[in-house]
């Protein structure tokens, strides 16, 4: 129904409407310029004749969707326990922004256009954290070299990447996809990881620890393991098949939350322990599995690998 309304709309004003001008249309934001076009700009290229160009103009609505979009940003929970509440965030309405242009485009006067927004609301809000905090479902505690900077570095960066991530019920959590590409840009290093079964020096290595601790957690609190690779050597900080290999555009750690409930993953590496909780509402029911632990002591004493 909206196209038909536009295209009415540009078929009434064009039987009065000459020939395109220099004339100009300006977008604004909070009464701010934001961009600005002129009609003869995104107009179709037939003399005598004022009719906006349909790719021209999806180029420009692109543009303008681009320059106001704002992500919405999950509320999360603060290294002192305290919940940071959320941020809406906002889009064009491009239904609206579409009416508001073509009115104005045919009308031939230079007209401004105040954006039309549209609010983008975050996954997580801080009523949702604030239930699904409390009931600890999962638990899993390795150990690393603090000497080893640069494979601290990454192990701690990787760490915080899945830090208050939530899974809703029945969704899959890809290791990959939410930790991302492992570049210098992001703040890793290279450090020691395995490379078809040797020993080398990778940008990102040490974060198979945090898939393989994550692995171990979420196993334990039956999570329905979906995809999950082992090394092909053993690594010194979980029992042995209890490791979990990743590796960008390679083998990857993807799980889904077969519960009613969302679970919240809660990750910290400091001063040589990484800790990975998984938590979830007082409403869920757990079923538990077997997962040996490791000596502190083996793990502490234990340096490289991926």
């Amino acid at each position: 129904m909206q196209f038909f309304n536009l295209i009415a709309l540009a078929l009434f004003t064009l039987m009065h409407a000459p020939a395109c001008g220099g004339e100009q249309i300006t977008v604004t934001e909070n009464g701010k310029p934001v961009a600005s076009v002129k009609r003869e700009q995104i107009a179709l290229l037939f003399p005598g004749i004022c009719l906006i160009d349909p790719a021209k103009y999806k180029q420009f609505e692109d543009h303008i969707y681009g320059m106001i979009f704002q992500e919405p940003v999950n509320a999360k929970i603060a290294a002192n326990g305290e919940i940071v509440p959320e941020q809406t965030g906002w889009k064009l309405n491009t239904d609206a922004f579409a009416v508001q242009f073509y009115k104005s485009f045919y009308s031939l006067k230079g007209n401004v256009i105040e954006v039309p927004k549209t609010p983008v609301y975050p996954r997580v809000d801080s009523e949702l954290l604030s239930l699904i905090r409390i009931k600890q479902i999962g638990q899993y505690v390795t150990y690393y070299r603090t000497k080893q900077k640069a494979r601290a570095n990454n192990i701690q960066l990787a760490a915080k990447a899945i830090d208050n991530h939530v899974i809703f019920p029945g969704e899959i959590f890809s290791f990959n996809r939410v930790v991302g590409k492992r570049t210098e840009e992001k703040g890793y290093m290279k450090a020691p990881e395995f490379m078809g079964g040797n020993l080398v020096e990778g940008i990102g290595g040490g974060i198979c620890q945090v898939s393989s601790t994550l692995f171990n957690a979420a196993d334990y609190a039956g999570m329905k393991i979906l995809e999950r690779y082992s090394h092909s050597k053993p690594v010194p900080y979980v029992p042995p098949g209890r490791d979990c290999t990743v590796s960008w555009n390679g083998p990857d750690f993807v799980f889904q939350n077969n519960y009613n409930q969302p679970v919240l993953i809660r990750a910290h590496a400091a001063h040589g322990r990484l800790a990975v909780f998984l938590y979830s509402s007082e409403e869920i029911n757990i079923e538990h599995r077997h997962v040996p632990n490791w000596s502190n002591l083996l793990q502490i004493g234990s340096g490289g690998g991926s």
